[in-house]
């Protein structure tokens, strides 16, 4: 007597969930095709004038600091010039890079209703005192010891830049360093509206 081994079969698995999925992901990718926003497409960006901003709207925030001889100062009380503000600290290398083109652009066009503030952020007073000398820098910095301005733009990146237009607005943002070439082909344009 011999004995046989049946092999048991495997019942053939139906292909349907395999096409139902495909199908699936064909719609899915029709639907982003037809419906996602057209204009979040990236553009080709020219960097050939230097780091290109953020175009943004929003109201700047309100910030309430001191000034180098203890005075208080504020966004709002700069309405009605276009205000670029420029978050920096001593020890930041791109920070430091980019003041000699910072006070160029001022010296340039503080005369046009510009004005540009360094909000720095986290030194000792006459570490910025040193610091303003050793950069022969003209233009207002404010003290702030404990961050208010980086949190109060959101942005915890230094260098950082916001440019306000005359109603409060911030119109562009910059994280990094910021080129004379950037700001003379963005910010300049918002100086004569």
């Amino acid at each position: 007597m011999s004995d046989k081994i049946k092999a048991k079969r495997k019942p053939k698995s139906s292909p349907l969930p395999l096409i139902l999925a495909g199908a699936g992901l064909i719609i899915i990718a029709i639907a982003v095709a037809v419906f996602a926003p057209k204009g979040n497409a990236p553009l080709p960006i020219d960097t050939s004038n230097g780091p290109v901003p953020g175009m943004v709207e929003y109201s700047a925030p309100e910030l309430e600091l001191v000034n180098l001889e203890g005075q208080p100062v504020s966004l709002e009380a700069l309405r009605g010039q276009v205000v670029m503000v420029n978050n920096w600290a001593t020890w930041c290398p791109p920070c430091r890079a980019e003041m000699p083109e910072l006070e160029a652009y001022y010296q340039a066009h503080k005369a046009e209703g510009f004005v540009l503030v360094g909000i720095n952020s986290g030194d000792q007073s006459d570490q910025v005192q040193d610091f303003i000398q050793e950069y022969n820098l003209s233009f207002p910095m404010w003290l702030d010891p404990t961050g208010l301005a980086i949190h109060a733009f959101k942005n915890n990146a230094l260098p950082s830049s916001y440019v306000l237009d005359e109603s409060g607005t911030v119109r562009l943002i910059w994280s990094g360093a910021v080129s004379l070439e950037a700001l003379e082909t963005y910010v300049t344009p918002m100086l004569g509206d």
